[in-house]
C-alpha cells in the first residue's frame, strides 16, 4: 500500500545566478569554453585560410557558439532563468548540439593542419596546429558541459 503524506520537495538543485555560475560545476565550463572557442577563431582568421571551405566552418561553428554561449552566460549571471527547469533543457541541448557541430570542425580544422603543413609556411602551420588544438579542447569542454547538465 503507498504512504499517503505530504509531497516531498524537488531535489532538483536551483540553477545559479550572479558569479554562483563560477563555482557550480556545469556552468563553469560556459566561461573555458567561450575563452577557448575565441582562441579557435582568432587563429583561423590569422592564418591565410588556405582551405577556405573546411576553415569557413570552423570559424562559422567557433563564432557563433561564441556568442550564443556569451549570451547564456550573461543569462545566467542576471537571472534571466528564473529558476525555470526549461533552462536546463536549453542548456543540455543547446551544448550538445554545439559539440557534435564543434567536432565537426575540429576534425575538418585539423585536415587543414594536415594539408597546409607543406603548402604554406611553417607560421601558418602553426598557427593551424594551435587552432586544431584549441577546437578538439573547446569540442571536449562542450561535451563535459552537456553530460554533466545531463546527469545533474
Amino acid at each position: 500500500m503507498a504512504s499517503v503524506g505530504p509531497p516531498t520537495a524537488s531535489t532538483q538543485p536551483a540553477l545559479p545566478s550572479g558569479l554562483a555560475v563560477f563555482k557550480t560545476i556545469p556552468y563553469a565550463f560556459i566561461l573555458p569554453e567561450i575563452l577557448c572557442g575565441t582562441w579557435v577563431w582568432i587563429l583561423v582568421a590569422a592564418t591565410s585560410v588556405a582551405f577556405p571551405l573546411l576553415q569557413g566552418w570552423v570559424m562559422y561553428v567557433s563564432l557563433t557558439s561564441c556568442l550564443i554561449s556569451l549570451l547564456l552566460l550573461f543569462g545566467y549571471l542576471f537571472g534571466f532563468h528564473k529558476n525555470s527547469e526549461n533552462w536546463k533543457v536549453l542548456d543540455s541541448l543547446y551544448h550538445g548540439a554545439t559539440a557534435i557541430l564543434y567536432l565537426s570542425a575540429a576534425v575538418l580544422q585539423a585536415n587543414a593542419t594536415i594539408r597546409s603543413e607543406f603548402e604554406t609556411t611553417s607560421l601558418y602551420y602553426q598557427l593551424n596546429t594551435a587552432a586544431s588544438f584549441f577546437a578538439f579542447v573547446t569540442t571536449f569542454l562542450y561535451v563535459l558541459h552537456a553530460f554533466s547538465i545531463y546527469y545533474q
